[in-house]
């Protein structure tokens, strides 16, 4: 049975709509009018236990309002979930001890704490040995280097500082399924890549199903083989990474260098953008943007007529296709 399945789901918010000034404000006392805008709409989709899957969609996509639902904190307009075998949004007690969520904009430790004691609060409510406690938090602090900050008033921290502490908090009783809605929003490249492997070795250990969002795509890139792509409430794609490359990138990266030719760099005199899009230039170097289709001829013909020594054939970066993909 897959640790997470989802079919149908449908989320609406209703928001009151307010009549400008104050005649429109007592008209809203009789008469009020409403606007039903849909979060999420029909989304289904199955997680295998042990699968670390990206999440992906721009801003209002309906991510964040998808976890909250399998987290239990929203109610569903329509549609069912299962999230290991409980209905995520009738709380139970045994769901609510083998899931947890992680908001990257939110805190849950205790901001005038130190970060050790609101560690010791959680492992009191999940009613987990002293024993237990020790080796977990020293195992995960030791992997994430920030053993030494344990003592450290929370709100001293550094932004990366405590998103480590969060994650640590949120894995505290090892759960089985976690969500992660943004871990690495607004950290350095060096905490990123910290909690990235943390999340890859903690993933591969423990085999807990992770369900990640996030708009770096150097987070999904090294952790997520499969995405799913959520646009406006509606699943988009939903496959292995690389056959996003296949679907949406029509399109190759070609660089070629060229060697002088009577003291001048032949690629600098040479018309190239009928070999398709220039995207960068210099005195030797060009990368040219071309259709699939033509990639084989373009090569013969930029080997036959220019002085190439060398030449690199690469797929368009993933964050560009991803990008094109939410402009449509």
């Amino acid at each position: 049975m897959p640790a997470i399945e989802v079919n149908g789901l449908t989320k609406a918010f209703r928001t009151y709509k307010k009549s400008p000034g104050f005649v429109g404000a007592l008209r809203g006392l009789v008469h009020r009018k409403y606007e039903q805008t849909i979060a999420v709409k029909d989304v289904g989709f199955k997680v295998e236990e042990g699968e670390l899957v990206g999440f992906l969609g721009p801003n209002g996509a309906g991510k964040t309002t998808t976890l909250k639902m399998l987290s239990g904190l929203l109610y569903p307009t329509s549609g069912s979930a299962s999230v290991l075998g409980y209905v995520p949004w009738e709380r139970q007690d045994g769901y609510r001890r083998q899931f947890a969520l992680l908001l990257g904009q939110k805190n849950q430790l205790w901001w005038d704490l130190p970060a050790l004691e609101s560690l010791e609060l959680n492992a009191k409510i999940y009613g987990i040995s002293k024993t237990d406690f020790n080796r977990t938090v020293d195992e995960m602090t030791e992997l994430l280097a920030i053993k030494e900050k344990l003592n450290v008033m929370v709100r001293e921290l550094s932004l990366g500082e405590r998103m480590k502490m969060e994650l640590i908090a949120a894995l505290l009783h090892q759960p089985k399924v976690l969500f992660l809605d943004e871990p690495t929003i607004g950290l350095d490249v060096i905490s990123q890549k910290t909690v990235r492997e943390f999340l890859k070795a903690y993933n591969a250990k423990k085999k807990t199903t992770i369900l990640l969002t996030s708009h770096y795509m150097a987070d999904i890139q090294e952790l997520c083989d499969r995405v799913i792509i959520i646009d406006h409430g509606t699943i988009f794609f939903d496959g292995r990474l690389h056959e996003i490359l296949d679907r949406f990138a029509d399109s190759k990266l070609i660089t070629i260098q060229c060697g002088s030719v009577g003291g001048n760099v032949a690629c600098s005199s040479k018309d190239l953008g009928k070999y398709g899009e220039v995207v960068e230039q210099t005195a030797n170097t060009v990368k040219l943007k071309v259709q699939r289709s033509r990639v084989i001829s373009v090569c013969k013909a930029l080997l036959d007529e220019l002085p190439v020594t060398d030449i690199d054939i690469e797929e368009v970066p993933i964050e560009d296709v991803i990008r094109s993909i939410f402009a449509r």
